[in-house]
């Protein structure tokens, strides 16, 4: 149920907890996406005839859980736009590593490439052609005795940034086959999850703090 799963919602903005299973766009697999499921709670709890709006304010990877803006009307939407592209948001990250990190905590300067065929990013040579700096800041919350869990601050947002930047230290997400995880997870997510975000409210310019509760699985039951 997705209402179970709104974190924030208002006639402007709604956030949503992210299932790991759930796309926030339509992509080639034609799987129904997270707006669509909005979309149809709205039209459902207010009665909406006709087209109900809901826009994509950012996007979190499929296999990735947590906190996702949306906007209810398209000056929200414009407004929430243009926070993300001067990067006046603040978004903060938990992942569960197979590998401790050498320090326990650390800023990360890396430039990455995307490579479009196979869906994944590089560490590349900072003078490699289509290099894009990515930059993040981590520490190391909690460790068990096979994972450890990170917070992970972000600078930048490049494409696959955060699997891209722990694999290149070693500190591989869990579950995360494409970036090199010994095996995958159950249910085909990879442990990484949005756990906080905050932004200026489109309308009262108040400041909106949002915490996404962790899936309700093992191993992340472990760390909270």
């Amino acid at each position: 149920m997705i209402e179970d799963r709104i974190l924030y919602e208002d006639n402007h903005v709604i956030v949503v907890n992210k299932l790991p299973s759930e796309i926030v766009q339509g992509d080639k697999t034609g799987d129904a996406t997270l707006p669509d499921a909005i979309k149809a709670y709205l039209k459902e709890k207010y009665n909406k005839p006709g087209n109900v709006f809901c826009g994509v304010v950012h996007r979190l990877d499929r296999p990735t859980s947590g906190a996702v803006i949306f906007a209810r009307t398209s000056k929200a939407l414009e407004r929430l736009n243009a926070q993300f592209r001067e990067k006046e948001t603040n978004k903060v990250y938990w992942a569960i590593v197979e590998n401790k990190p050498e320090k326990a905590s650390g800023r990360l300067v890396h430039f990455l490439r995307k490579n479009e065929s196979q869906n994944k990013s590089y560490v590349v040579d900072a003078k490699t052609n289509g290099a894009k700096e990515a930059i993040l800041s981590y520490k190391l919350i909690q460790s068990s005795e096979r994972y450890h869990l990170l917070e992970i601050a972000l600078e930048t947002g490049r494409h696959h940034q955060i699997r891209t930047q722990l694999a290149a230290i070693g500190c591989i997400i869990k579950g995360d086959l494409k970036y090199g995880a010994k095996r995958s997870n159950e249910d085909g997510s990879i442990c990484l999850h949005a756990r906080k975000i905050s932004f200026s409210h489109p309308t009262t310019k108040e400041i909106i703090e949002i915490i996404a509760p962790v899936p309700e699985v093992g191993i992340w039951r472990m760390f909270e």
